[in-house]
């Protein structure tokens, strides 16, 4: 008998690099998981509500609730999926549209019968301002997150930097990772190093499935926009998708036990003081894994996840 699908909030700034995109399309194809509500994050949030009640139509599943997050200041130029979005009207999204992304995050957590996932794969200020309103998520809740950069950055041997998802809100990721729930992060040491290359990108963009031809429309948009990929063969690093395949598996990855500290510039490291986490610090099967995303994209939930 299959287990339960995992219920699962996703919280994400989707819009500006693209592997929101590709994470959103993945978390749907895996039947592992329980898509109950997708809060918009950072930034010019009501584009990105837009562009996500857009993609749920899309990909089928308009009856997931949008919550509309915190903004913050960004710099210009970061609405990558404009062209996506323009004309969609978010009022009529048949999910229902949450004003309050925050307050929607805490409901979906407390009034839940069974405990939930927070996949978080942006800064972290909506996420940090449910914990304020209501300290008790963290007990109905677990966090996996798509943060930090640990031993290197985006190759190995290179020094660890303020991972972006940190420093764009270094306060609300202190506070997110000093929650007492247990929490789960791929930082760039791992994410960072995942890229569909070749047969592998060409299978997904050549593929008649309509979740893998809405990702590569939105692609081809992002890049026309500034995306900095040049090779019409691959894919951008698709950071995000590590943190959707931790929310129900890690088979493929190394993991450690660590105890982590956001600093205040942004840097997330290894700390005696620090909170306790379950840290993707190198790949077992990365093959196995970009295998697993072109199974999901391009024919539904097929293929092993490992366990």
């Amino acid at each position: 008998m299959a287990a339960k699908p995992i219920p699962v909030i996703l919280d994400t700034d989707i819009g500006t690099d693209i592997d929101d995109t590709w994470a959103l399309a993945m978390l749907l194809r895996c039947p592992e998981l329980d898509l109950r509500l997708v809060t918009a994050s950072t930034g010019d949030v009501a584009y990105r509500a837009r562009l996500t009640a857009k993609l749920l139509r899309d990909f089928g599943r308009p009856d997931v609730p949008v919550g509309i997050g915190l903004p913050t200041d960004m710099k210009p130029g970061h609405r990558t999926q404009l062209p996506c979005a323009e004309g969609f009207d978010l009022a009529a999204h048949p999910g229902g549209v949450r004003q309050d992304g925050a307050e929607a995050l805490v409901r979906a957590i407390m009034e839940s019968p069974e405990p939930v996932t927070v996949l978080a794969i942006g800064p972290l200020t909506t996420v940090a301002a449910a914990l304020e309103r209501e300290p008790g998520i963290a007990g109905r809740a677990r966090f996996v997150g798509m943060h930090g950069s640990i031993a290197w950055s985006h190759h190995e041997g290179h020094r660890p930097i303020a991972e972006y998802n940190v420093v764009h809100d270094a306060p609300a990721a202190r506070r997110v990772f000093s929650a007492s729930w247990p929490k789960v992060v791929t930082p760039l040491d791992t994410c960072g190093r995942v890229r569909l290359m070749g047969d592998k990108y060409r299978a997904v963009a050549g593929s008649p499935d309509p979740f893998a031809r809405t990702v590569i429309a939105n692609y081809e948009v992002w890049k026309r926009s500034g995306g900095w990929v040049k090779d019409a063969a691959a894919s951008s690093i698709l950071f995000d998708c590590v943190a959707v395949y931790l929310a129900f598996a890690e088979g493929l990855l190394e993991m450690r036990e660590m105890p982590l500290a956001v600093s205040e510039d942004g840097f997330t490291r290894q700390d005696p003081a620090g909170s306790a986490c379950r840290v993707a610090t190198a790949w077992r099967d990365l093959p196995a894994f970009e295998d697993l995303i072109v199974d999901r994209l391009t024919s539904g939930p097929r293929g092993s996840a490992g366990a």
